[in-house]
């Protein structure tokens, strides 16, 4: 499969003239200039593998629709659907069409650039291993591309264990000849580090490491992409990024909804490799890494595997785990998650976890780093708490009691529903009186932009049409997130530990207050004030 290199141009540079005169051109400047005119001559075609499924009805081509309204995606573009399923060019457009709205500024052209954009949607029915299916579906792309610059990029939106068959037909019977190939890999990326690694060994019998894009579409939230611009263009706050002033950081994920009807694929995972190992650790890195020496997505990624290879082995008394059981609220009773029929009868799949994380590294030593991923909790919300250390001397401390908890500073990122940053400090109540309270300075997205937040995956589809890596991730940052979570998933399901029991929207098992109180923490997302 092609490495996605571009040839460099091997003819001398015609001389630049600057008043009338020749003068020298530079190699990179007429490099510059040729990939500019080979840009607009390229054709894009996007495959997406398992175009029936869920993820890209619901996901992928909303977000594709979305990228071609704001005018974001190539000029000559094309994509294909493929999929086992029986279907016409036309069925998938009818499938496709159900799915899409015109949310992004409620233009009014919104139903012309459906038809527009279905127009460029077309299906090729096949098999997953079959390389004369994909040979097929090559010849179709080529139909499209014409004479131009071929580029390609396929989604597998299918289960990990045909991932391999599909790279090796695609590569060996529909990869560009001319153009970058490149494949957007869905997680989960293995169970362990075992299967993980050979998954990696698989997929590079076919590709580079740079035409990998293994997806985490968490890391394509806007208020993710934010932290690094949050943190480090704004003086206030890098100072205190320290164990010199943070008391604690929470990675907090939960979800209002249990399985539902999807228990087969959940059981064989749990919550711990479904959120934990990919979703919140993506994150904790992103929050804990050094300051990289670009933006370049080398040098970002490379400060996040410094971070993971820093982190102290978790430890099984470090962690709690959950599962919830059916609770009846008023006259509605909701399910237990072995109540699913989708679900082996006694599992011991755990629906929830937390966990104390800690860096062994100068700048955040001996500060716990709080997860938690629940199912069927109480809210849905993703956030990231920062909670400041006391000031030290208060001389506010009377007012605030023998709480000093409740005169902690604290930073809350919350990454959605309702985004939002905002900043907990202490006040004095309006009045004649010494009375404090705890207000927020808060910049609420919804108030501040008018303009709606992009979805992560249109973020990240335009990255890696782009060929921009930073917000995927490199196979090492992978083994080491492995590295950390697969001694304790070896030893959960060795001795068979049993999840404590919580009732369907409760907040969770009593165990997470227990550990948060080990390390003389509170969670944030549960007091009074939240």
């Amino acid at each position: 499969m092609d490495t996605g290199v571009e040839n460099t141009a091997t003819t001398s540079a015609p001389p630049k003239v600057e008043n009338g005169t020749p003068s020298a051109i530079t190699i990179e400047e007429f490099e510059d200039l040729a990939s500019l005119s080979k840009d607009d001559e390229a054709s894009v075609s996007i495959t997406i593998v398992g175009a029936s499924g869920d993820l890209a009805k619901k996901k992928i081509f909303p977000a594709l629709f979305a990228l071609y309204y704001e005018d974001c995606l190539p000029k000559h573009f094309s994509i294909f659907g493929y999929a086992r399923s029986k279907m016409t060019d036309a069925e998938l457009r009818d499938m496709v069409s159900k799915t899409l709205t015109c949310r992004i500024d409620k233009r009014e052209n919104c139903s012309e650039k459906m038809e527009e954009f279905l127009k460029r949607c077309f299906y090729h029915s096949g098999q997953y291993d079959s390389e004369t299916d994909f040979m097929e579906l090559g010849k179709k792309i080529k139909e499209h591309e014409g004479s131009r610059v071929s580029n390609r990029l396929f989604y597998l939106s299918i289960p990990p264990n045909i991932f391999l068959d599909v790279v090796k037909c695609a590569s060996r019977s529909a990869s560009s000849e001319n153009g970058w190939t490149r494949v957007i890999v869905e997680k989960p990326f293995g169970r362990d580090s075992e299967s993980s690694a050979a998954l990696t060994r698989g997929l590079k019998q076919y590709l580079v490491e740079d035409q990998i894009f293994r997806i985490d579409h968490y890391l394509g939230k806007e208020l993710v992409e934010n932290l690094s611009v949050l943190r480090f263009s704004n003086l206030v706050f890098e100072p205190l990024w320290s164990r010199q002033y943070i008391r604690n950081v929470q990675l907090i994920f939960s979800e209002d909804f249990g399985t539902e009807g999807r228990g087969g694929y959940f059981d064989s995972y749990g919550i711990i490799r479904d959120i934990m190992q990919n979703h919140l650790l993506q994150i904790l890195a992103l929050f804990a890494m050094e300051t990289p020496i670009s933006l370049e997505a080398e040098d970002i990624r490379n400060e996040k595997v410094k971070v993971l290879r820093s982190m102290k082995p978790l430890q099984l008394e470090d962690v709690v785990i959950g599962q919830y059981k059916s609770h009846t609220k008023g006259c509605i009773t909701y399910p237990g998650y072995t109540d699913d029929k989708t679900v082996p009868k006694g599992s011991l799949a755990p629906t929830f976890a937390a966990a104390a994380l800690f860096i062994n590294n100068a700048r955040w030593d001996g500060v716990p780093f709080l997860m938690k991923a629940g199912k069927a909790l109480h809210t849905k919300q993703a956030e990231i708490r920062v909670q400041f250390r006391h000031v030290p001397g208060n001389l506010y401390k009377g007012a605030f009691g023998t709480d000093l908890d409740r005169a902690t500073n604290e930073l809350v990122i919350r990454v959605q529903p309702d985004e939002a940053i905002y900043l907990k400090i202490n006040n004095k109540i309006p009045g004649l009186g010494m009375r404090l309270d705890r207000s927020n300075l808060n910049l609420h997205y919804a108030a501040r932009y008018s303009k709606e937040i992009p979805d992560a995956y249109e973020r990240l589809l335009l990255d890696a049409i782009e060929g921009e890596r930073r917000l995927f991730i490199r196979s090492d940052e992978l083994d080491a997130a492995w590295e950390l979570f697969t001694p304790l998933l070896k030893e959960l399901e060795q001795k068979r530990t049993a999840p404590e029991l919580y009732p369907y929207g409760s907040r969770g098992p009593v165990g997470a207050h227990y550990l948060a109180a080990k390390y003389n923490v509170r969670w944030g997302d549960l007091s009074s004030e939240d």
